[in-house]
């Protein structure tokens, strides 16, 4: 690879394509490399690829999957200071979240899945005839095709593609325009691992081609499951566009996630929590906390400890907040004026962008009312709300108030009561006393409502990539 194109991964082998597209930094707004741009043909030999590759990939032995996921994950490992730096680059995160947050924790995702490989058994059933049996099988779908967003390319990345490969599928992934060499890094340490060529293809596209391409993977007869991480509005048209081809999809979607701090809270703790949860790669996760719901008996207090928590933060920062893009920041904007035109107020400013760069100052606004934008639409930014609320129903109904239900959070030392309210809460899931934003390889992962459907991680990430298939014969 060279540093100035990005080139695919198809067949094993770096692609190069008859175009290309501009990737922009968002630290000064300008070009720093360019990435092949994947053309139906180049979509096509991807899933012939995937195809020819599946029959021997569907029959390999659990050893020497476990023993492929686990060598890439050591070179992931080996190689965060350089893919940080991707990261870092393409998305503009700052170093703790690229090589203390989100490449350790893809690290272990890929481990955490190597290591649940062995454990995909089928069953032997009672069936009902006297003088006969059966056996349920679990076995793969055949080429899987995943598409996957920028806030988290390695995660997103590892998280599609080792849960499909682990459990005998062949797959494809597209990954965002905006991170594609995050992307090929991933295939890259699949390479190296000695992954079989056409187990596992990356392609990327300009934005504007992307909804032919994903029309054309989709439509192909060879590919059998598809599974989505992004927007809701995405989705839908993704979803969409399986259900026409009657083909299932797994599909992980946005959030509106509140965190509701309850009158017997410690407030350190859910000060450092929210702050965490809503600041956290500059709000860019679905998980991100956008609003937060305040009993009344502690609100004053609350909101001091919180608005030094965040100074603190500012202060140990050594250098402001980027965004993803400067349209990403002047929609965080927009929402902000939107917000205060419908009589909120802001508690903690969004200074003006000193310099070049997206940056966006982390902001807090208060008295938000169902009538703006932030209300119910994904902030998707170092921007939170919070909203006093007179007691526990109030908060929860509020929480639920939205068409997304992905994640919540409830800060309370009365932990029945955090069961109580955790049981109400349409949420895919509820964490007490820490933040909105967490994604642990041991949990089952996804949303409700319009967060979507489906799991990943764990045997729930595994049976998604499965199909059964019911076995009788006579005894």
């Amino acid at each position: 690879m060279t540093d100035s194109v990005i080139p695919l991964w198809i067949n094993g082998k770096e692609e190069v394509s008859i175009s290309t597209f501009d990737v922009v930094s968002p630290h000064n707004n300008e070009v720093c490399w360019r990435s092949a741009n994947a053309v139906r043909e180049d979509a096509l030999k991807a899933v012939e690829a995937a195809k020819a590759a599946f029959p021997s990939w569907s029959q390999t032995k659990p050893a020497f999957k476990q023993k492929i996921l686990f060598k890439a994950a050591d070179l992931l490992e080996e190689r965060i200071p350089e893919y940080g730096s991707f990261m870092r680059t393409e998305m503009g995160a700052d170093i703790g979240t690229s090589d203390y947050f989100v490449l350790p924790l893809a690290v272990s995702m890929m481990r955490d899945v190597a290591g649940r490989i062995s454990t995909i058994v089928g069953s032997v059933n009672t069936t009902q005839d006297e003088g006969t049996s059966a056996m349920v099988w679990k076995e793969p779908y055949g080429v899987t095709l995943g598409i996957a967003p920028w806030n988290a390319p390695y995660v997103f990345g590892v998280r599609s593609i080792a849960n499909a490969i682990a459990t005998g599928n062949t797959t494809i992934i597209k990954g965002s325009e905006l991170t594609p060499r995050c992307y090929w890094a991933v295939g890259k340490a699949l390479h190296d691992a000695g992954l079989p060529p056409g187990v596992v293809n990356v392609i990327s596209c300009a934005p504007s081609d992307a909804p032919a391409l994903v029309k054309v993977l989709v439509e192909n007869p060879a590919i059998k499951h598809i599974n989505f991480t992004g927007s809701a509005a995405t989705g839908r048209k993704i979803a969409e566009l399986c259900g026409r081809n009657l083909k299932p999809c797994l599909m992980e979607l946005g959030g509106k996630n509140s965190a509701i701090v309850l009158e017997d809270a410690d407030l350190q703790k859910a000060a450092m929590s929210v702050a965490a949860g809503a600041f956290l790669n500059s709000g860019q996760i679905c998980m991100s906390t956008d609003r937060i719901l305040i009993h009344e008996g502690i609100a004053e207090k609350f909101l001091a400890v919180f608005k030094n928590t965040i100074a603190e933060m500012a202060a140990s920062s050594p250098s402001p907040p980027l965004v993803v893009s400067a349209a990403s920041q002047n929609r965080l904007q927009s929402l902000i004026s939107d917000a205060i035109s419908r009589g909120a107020h802001v508690l903690t400013p969004s200074l003006p962008s000193p310099g070049s760069g997206a940056i966006f100052t982390p902001t807090v606004i208060g008295e938000i009312n169902p009538g703006m934008i932030f209300s119910q639409d994904e902030a998707f930014g170092p921007l939170v709300g919070y909203i006093i609320v007179r007691d526990e129903e109030e908060a929860i109904e509020l929480a639920n108030a939205t068409e997304y239900g992905l994640a919540a959070s409830v800060f309370t030392q009365d932990l029945r009561r955090a069961f109580k309210v955790a049981k109400r809460l349409e949420s895919g899931a509820v964490h007490i006393n820490s933040m909105t934003v967490r994604d642990d390889p041991g949990l089952p992962f996804g949303g409700v409502k319009n967060s979507g459907w489906g799991r990943f991680n764990t045997e729930y990430g595994f049976n998604e990539f499965l199909v059964t298939k019911s076995v009788t014969w006579d005894d």
